[in-house]
């Protein structure tokens, strides 16, 4: 049996990742733990922000923001992102993170983060407690020590992502199988 509760966001886990935003003169990392794919062609994500934090506004000033995976390793500067002000500390600094010019926006991406995909906002959608920043896909930036030496394939699964879950943080674990794992048809011996 089920408890009935009141209505919530209770979708976990989710991805705990890093937006990075403004330009490299006056720029933030903000923890974004609502982010996700909108659409593949033509390649659409968003992230939703309250609009009293402080990177709310340099988002909507520059309409450009990049979303930074992140690892167990990177676990800490997550989690202190997300509870300090960037109009109090240089997070770049406190985190000891590495801001790294980005590629088709103005905003840095960070250097540790295996996968880094810059955006453009397409339009902001006024939700209530969050706004969402619809955006278009730029460019994405993949960790080349995760390529595959003889096929070249992207091996996300190795890097140890972050992931976030009703208020805690998890390393990402073992994987079950592959899509379509079930109904793919066995080799012949």
């Amino acid at each position: 049996m089920k408890q009935v509760w009141k209505p919530g966001t209770m979708i976990y886990p989710l991805p705990a990742v890093l937006v990075s935003c403004g330009d490299m003169e006056r720029s933030n990392l903000i923890t974004v733990a609502w982010t996700g794919t909108l659409c593949t062609d033509p390649a659409m994500c968003y992230i939703s922000v309250r609009p009293e934090r402080y990177s709310y506004e340099l988002i909507k000033e520059r309409m450009e923001f990049t979303i930074n995976l992140t690892t167990a390793d990177m676990a800490r500067a997550t989690d202190w992102c997300g509870v300090r002000s960037g109009r109090d500390y240089d997070k770049w600094k406190e985190t000891g993170l590495t801001p790294v010019e980005g590629v088709k926006v103005g905003c840095p991406h960070i250097a540790e983060s295996p996968l880094s995909i810059e955006c453009r906002v397409k339009e902001i959608v006024h939700l209530g407690s969050h706004d969402m920043f619809i955006a278009d896909v730029l460019a994405v930036l993949a960790d080349e020590t995760l390529l595959d030496a003889e096929t070249g394939a992207f091996q996300l699964g190795n890097a140890g992502l972050l992931n976030y879950s009703h208020g805690q943080y998890y390393a990402q674990g073992e994987p079950l199988g592959r899509f379509g794992w079930t109904v793919a048809k066995k080799k012949k011996q």
